[in-house]
């Protein structure tokens, strides 16, 4: 069976034709690209990747299928997938369906048959951009005109999309998963409120490993509530998700965050709540030229002197000037980059990568086991 065909318009002005599965639709988004080899479903269901086109540099795309245990959130979030080469035909005993079925149940583009390694170039010469891809549009003038008249990424909300609309307890961990029925998670050792900016569901198997009971808040918090429950040792410290789009615009999260701040509480961010840390304390973000994006940075722990290879999802920075008033704890040995903050004078740290890995090493998923230190003091 033949593909519809596809056309994109990027705002450089690059007009491209190719084939199109999962989704018919005329879509605007930015469009990076990850070097992940392998966890194409846990990157297109990471909530992070709302409102982003991804470009893979891995050449097959779609050759083991996709489950249901492999799924980040409850949804694929991004929209849509740039793929060289996309093998409808799939083979792993853990597949339940293909990856375009996959995309249509979740409305989601895949678009294949392109010159990935063009584009990731390009991409890595003028920066992430934002284009507009169309099965239904193959007119380049109409597709530019689309994309002019489109908001950018920077200026929508993804986070209201993304986050829970209910609080719940998190209880499921790694040791749920498929291969590890065997051994049981530990008994919680403190408890946290974890708050949803468009959380990865292994972060939050992680940090129940880890040994620390999780409950889950909408992005809507009050910081009123959270103090008063810290203070009647309710909870033991807050945990800040990782999530799509521009920090900057989330300012009614910045100001509670600045009171659970003022109040002492013990806080951990990751990627998004990394970067919220960063701009509640006065030091604002600045936006990569193309982000990262992958399952191979290096990254520098600062205290150890070691390298470890880490997942990383994010296209907003911590500014250098943060050294102020916090200590780098890890550093981007591609760009030099700051990858982690310890606050002076606050139980405070944060992270810009993803230590839950999914797809990616593990090399630093001893980060939860320090969460557990800090909450514990």
């Amino acid at each position: 069976m033949s593909m519809k065909r596809a056309f994109l318009y990027l705002e450089n002005g690059t007009f491209l034709e190719a084939n199109s599965f999962g989704a018919e639709d005329t879509v605007v988004g930015e469009i990076v690209f990850n070097t992940s080899m392998s966890g194409y479903q846990e990157i297109m269901s990471d909530p992070s990747y709302a409102g982003q086109f991804v470009t893979f540099t891995a050449p097959e795309i779609g050759n083991v299928g996709v489950n249901s245990q492999d799924m980040e959130s409850k949804g694929a979030h991004a929209k849509g997938m740039i793929v060289r080469k996309y093998q409808k035909r799939y083979s792993n005993f853990r597949a339940e369906a293909s990856l375009e079925s996959f995309l249509k149940e979740h409305n989601v583009m895949g678009i294949c048959d392109i010159d990935t390694r063009y584009l990731t170039k390009m991409l890595r010469s003028e920066g992430a951009m934002m284009m507009v891809a169309s099965t239904e549009i193959s007119d380049k003038e109409e597709l530019k005109k689309i994309l002019e008249n489109s908001p950018r990424i920077e200026d929508i909300n993804y986070i209201e999309q993304v986050s829970t609309k209910k609080a719940y307890n998190h209880t499921q961990s790694t040791y749920s998963q498929a291969g590890f029925e065997y051994e049981q998670a530990p008994e919680a050792q403190a408890n946290i409120v974890a708050i949803d900016f468009g959380v990865k569901t292994n972060i939050l198997n992680e940090i129940v490993s880890a040994g620390i009971g999780v409950e889950v808040s909408p992005n809507d918090f009050s910081a009123d509530v959270l103090i008063e429950k810290y203070n009647k040792k309710e909870i033991d410290g807050v945990f800040l998700s990782n999530g799509p789009g521009d920090p900057l615009v989330l300012k009614k999260e910045q100001e509670q965050i600045k009171k659970l701040i003022a109040a002492k509480v013990p806080m951990f961010g990751i990627c998004l709540g990394h970067q919220l840390l960063s701009i509640s304390h006065g030091y604002d973000t600045y936006k990569l030229k193309f982000g990262h994006h992958g399952g191979n940075h290096p990254v520098k722990n600062e205290k150890t002197g070691l390298v470890e290879i880490t997942a990383q999802n994010h296209n907003y920075n911590v500014p250098d000037n943060i050294v102020e008033i916090a200590e780098v704890t890890h550093t981007n040995l591609f760009d030099n980059t700051i990858e982690g903050l310890k606050y002076n004078d606050s139980p405070i740290f944060s992270v810009q990568h993803h230590p839950e890995s999914s797809p990616g090493p593990k090399e630093s998923r001893y980060i939860f086991n320090e969460f557990l230190s800090l909450i514990k003091r």
